[in-house]
């Protein structure tokens, strides 16, 4: 989901109790636990270490994929909406070095793969509780995560050579970039990375965007390697996007589409 898609949901929502909400404390726990390590991204294995692997075709990734029947909760869609389906020509850096994250942030395949296949996934609402006062109502029913998930085979090394562009450019970046996402601009201030499990090699990280009212939100990716196959996750909390305060991407979701991997 586009951050600049997720921060109009927010402000259509409610501006002026946003605008409360704004300046409560936000923390972002993870981005500095993510900037453990010198900031530098970390894989699991070395991508020239990679061993060549055979790539899925496009209906053999549409079998890979997330469905609806894989998740305890939320909405999977097998067809992304229009404003979140991005063609990597309407992603644009002012360093090209940052191009990949962008990319990855806007649910855009890396490099030149042979097949690629989108799902998004929405969490459930939480239900205030009776008696809420209406800042915190609000708040609860923007508590809402998003992702967009894709799957991209490559062939040769296509795959290690990917995940080698995106943990290259968030060491590069870690200073933040400037993007440019169908035509709208959005401000990097602070890139961190760090290890994650579940295939291969993976990164976990987190962009943080500058949006309305001074708030810096986190926006984080996942991205794994199986293989011939890249899984990128892309995901955002609504809530977040008006606050500033960390959340937790949905490890059950992700554990999900990775498992269709094995």
């Amino acid at each position: 989901m586009r951050t600049i898609a997720v921060r109009r949901t927010v402000l259509a929502a409610s501006a002026a109790a946003l605008a409360l909400l704004a300046t409560a404390c936000g923390g972002s726990g993870d981005e500095d636990k993510a900037g453990d390590g010198k900031g530098k991204a970390e894989s699991s294995a070395s991508a020239s270490a990679a061993p060549a692997a055979e790539a899925l075709t496009a209906a053999e990734l549409e079998k890979a994929a997330l469905a609806q029947a894989d998740v305890k909760s939320g909405k999977v869609a097998t067809k992304v909406a229009a404003t979140d389906d991005i063609a990597k020509d309407q992603v644009k850096t002012d360093d090209a070095a940052c191009l990949p994250l962008a990319h990855a942030q806007a649910g855009v395949a890396q490099g030149e793969p042979a097949a690629t296949v989108k799902r998004s996934w929405t969490g459930d609402p939480v239900k205030p509780s009776e008696g809420t006062n209406p800042e915190d109502a609000l708040l609860a029913a923007l508590d809402v995560d998003k992702m967009l998930i894709n799957l991209a085979s490559y062939e040769g090394d296509g795959a290690a050579q990917a995940m080698k562009g995106l943990t290259d450019a968030a060491t590069k970046c870690a200073g933040g970039f400037t993007a440019t996402v169908s035509g709208e601009k959005m401000q990097v201030v602070k890139v961190a990375a760090a290890a994650a499990e579940g295939g291969d090699e993976g990164s976990a990280i987190t962009l943080t965007v500058a949006v309305d009212e001074g708030v810096k939100a986190p926006n984080k990716i996942i991205v794994v390697r199986k293989g011939a196959t890249l899984v990128t996750f892309s995901a955002v909390n609504l809530a977040a996007m008006g606050t500033g305060e960390d959340f937790d991407v949905p490890a059950d979701v992700v554990e999900a589409q990775l498992g269709k991997l094995a």
